[in-house]
């Protein structure tokens, strides 16, 4: 019986960056995939050993609330690695869960390509040096990290942002999809791909844009909601939107919020990966996050970075809001959404400047895929460039 491949993803943007992957491999040949994702790793053919919704979190709080289930999916994975005799590992993101399971990985022969870096720039730079004996390639997407994590001897190559690999609906196919109208501005409204920010997030979120159609004629919005929310937190935000007369779109697990976000003028979202998305669709993004004490006080003593939101990042300015904690109100975010609004020319300049950040558009599913071929016992046949 064939090896499988093991992949490991904890949140929606890594699920669907890895399902792209598995995707892509399978244009090689038969494979067997058995791993930890959520809706698009399963429609992509993977065997779940454990599925994200029930796993996910962020902020100490959240993940002390986790805990159990964490601890019970990772002694999953490694008695499925072992039973299986898995030769060759995928780890996107989720990097406090990988970076445990990297090491025990690595130390029964399972080769590692690790997609999607810890933010070492960010914080905690000491983690490329633990890491470096346990990960065998390192695919990073952001330009900047390769040299990072190369300078710290580990095999990095940047392959590029899976938010570029998406191909969105025109901005008239998206108004129309979304059942939006042709002349009103539009604002799409992100809480977040975890529940704890759906309930932190949506309802200023939702008080803001409602300041902001009050103030205004002709705004129209959709409430996106993450496919890696579970039932009650999903039916939970239907209701709060229903209060305010908004409308909710499920987005696409295997597609994500980029198919559709050309619809839009702006974004309010959490921060993330939707914020880079909705900059490379041209609707402008508004970034707004709360975690909880503890986090705060622990992330202001370790984290290194000015800025929060990874168009921010890329630009090295802030071109866009970010509104962080206390700056989390009704009344900011209605200021931001309008100034943002009524500066949107050149807002949207500062759009284009973040999609040339990231350089040459590559298929970075494709680029991973190669990397893991050699150990799949697989031709390398693959074509890492062009569509």
């Amino acid at each position: 019986m064939t090896r499988p491949l093991l992949v490991v993803a904890g949140e929606a943007s890594g699920d669907r960056a890895g399902a792209a992957v598995v995707s892509a491999l399978r244009k090689s040949g038969p494979l067997r995939v058995i791993g930890m994702g959520g809706p698009a790793m399963e429609s992509a053919g993977v065997s779940l050993l454990a599925d994200l919704r029930d796993t996910t979190a962020m902020g100490l709080g959240a993940v002390a609330a986790r805990a159990r289930n964490i601890l019970l999916s990772a002694r999953c994975i490694l008695r499925a690695a072992r039973r299986e005799d898995v030769h060759a590992a995928l780890l996107v993101n989720y990097t406090e869960f990988n970076s445990r399971l990297a090491p025990a990985l690595h130390s029964r022969g399972v080769h590692v390509v690790w997609y999607g870096a810890p933010q070492i720039w960010a914080w905690r730079r000491g983690r490329a040096d633990a890491l470096r004996s346990h990960v065998d390639r390192m695919a990073v997407m952001l330009p900047f990290e390769e040299a990072l994590w190369r300078e710290h001897g580990v095999d990095a190559r940047y392959v590029g942002h899976p938010a570029s690999e998406t191909t969105p609906l025109l901005r008239a196919e998206a108004r129309r999809a979304l059942g939006l109208t042709d002349l009103a501005k539009t604002i799409a409204i992100l809480p977040g791909s975890r529940p704890h920010e759906v309930h932190a997030l949506l309802p200023p979120m939702l008080d803001a844009v409602e300041r902001v159609r009050r103030d205004r004629a002709s705004i129209d919005t959709r409430i996106l909601l993450a496919p890696s929310l579970d039932r009650a937190t999903t039916e939970h935000a239907r209701a709060l939107a229903a209060r305010y007369g908004f409308q909710t779109f499920d987005v696409n697990a295997s597609q994500g919020a980029g198919v559709v976000l050309p619809a839009f003028d702006v974004a309010l979202t959490a921060s993330g990966t939707a914020a880079l998305e909705a900059a490379l669709a041209r609707a402008v993004p508004v970034v707004a996050y709360q975690v909880g004490l503890v986090t705060e006080l622990v992330a202001r003593a370790l984290v290194g970075t000015r800025h929060y939101s990874l168009p921010n990042i890329l630009l090295g300015r802030r071109a866009f809001p970010e509104l962080l904690q206390r700056d989390v109100t009704p009344d900011t975010m209605a200021a931001a959404l309008a100034r943002a609004l009524d500066t949107r020319g050149t807002l949207v300049a500062a759009c284009q400047e973040v999609d040339a950040a990231l350089g040459e558009r590559r298929t970075p599913s494709r680029e991973v895929a190669a990397m893991l071929l050699p150990w799949l016992g697989t031709p390398a046949t693959l074509t890492t460039h062009g569509p």
